[in-house]
């Protein structure tokens, strides 16, 4: 049986994503970061363990506004705890770990969305590569860091869903959504492995859960106790995305004088 591509509009989509009654929703994931070095055997450098929560806001004109938060911990590859400082295998220096806070993260959905219909489930395909100026390589106190002029990834993401809840109208949100996520990136910033030929291989498995209880208890617990921002999804979209370089940016000193990530952040009033 070959597959069927099919066109799914927003509406439909929304529901994958988040929901149609501007409700918030979880998503997490768990996978391994690896090594990535041209003539050198692969390391499994981290296990990572993370979150999404999100909500959408549909718009006069049909189509909707995503805003959401996300955490991701770089954990111990052996003991899955927090990692908070971590040895460079290739400089030996120890380093404070920063891990993914990244609030917000936005987007603007219109028009149609290709789904891999097999079936009793569908598969939503996504392959991002992301290209844009890196804005460390500005600022000569970052070289050490993130010399590179320019950022580039790769993002690939397949999100699975109950064929039959996209065509059902009264259903405002998939009960079931499974995500796979592979990502080739650059060296991290806090990793100051400077202009050291490589990349990261991410590898990562999620899905959507019912509830904030439903994460997995790290989440729970580091949310309970530092950072509670993340309980919620933004109420309405905000100004700009955050990511993994601008954060680093605006704490480096934090960093430097090795304190403890995430940076806590007030709660949305």
């Amino acid at each position: 049986m070959v597959n069927e591509i099919k066109e799914f509009d927003t509406r439909q989509w929304v529901k994958v994503r988040s929901s149609l009654d501007g409700s918030q929703t979880f998503l997490t994931w768990t996978g391994s970061i690896y090594s990535f070095v041209p003539n050198e055997k692969k390391k499994r450098l981290f296990n990572i363990v993370g979150m999404s929560v999100s909500r959408c806001i549909e718009n006069d004109d049909k189509t909707w506004e995503f805003t959401s938060r996300e955490l991701t911990y770089y954990l111990d590859p052996n003991t899955n705890e927090i990692l908070h400082k971590w040895e460079n295998p290739w400089t030996g220096e120890t380093l404070t770990v920063i891990h993914v806070a990244n609030s917000p993260v936005e987007g603007h959905f219109k028009g149609n969305f290709p789904g891999e219909v097999n079936g009793d489930i569908t598969t939503f395909v996504f392959d991002l590569f992301p290209t844009y100026p890196n804005s460390l390589a500005e600022d000569e106190k970052f070289q050490e860091y993130s010399p590179q002029q320019t950022y580039q990834a790769a993002e690939l993401f397949k999100l699975t869903v109950p064929t039959e809840e996209l065509d059902n109208p009264e259903i405002l949100s998939v009960s079931k959504m499974f995500i796979c996520w592979d990502r080739i990136g650059p060296w991290l910033p806090w990793m100051k492995m400077a202009d050291r030929a490589g990349h990261l291989i991410y590898s990562a498995t999620g899905q959507k859960v019912k509830s904030f209880n439903d994460l997995p208890q790290l989440l729970q617990d580091e949310i309970n106790t530092r950072m509670s921002l993340y309980k919620n999804a933004p109420k309405a979209p905000l100004d700009s995305d955050m990511t993994s370089w601008i954060y680093f940016k605006k704490h480096f000193e934090a960093y430097l004088a090795g304190e403890r990530f995430p940076i806590p952040e007030a709660e949305e009033e």
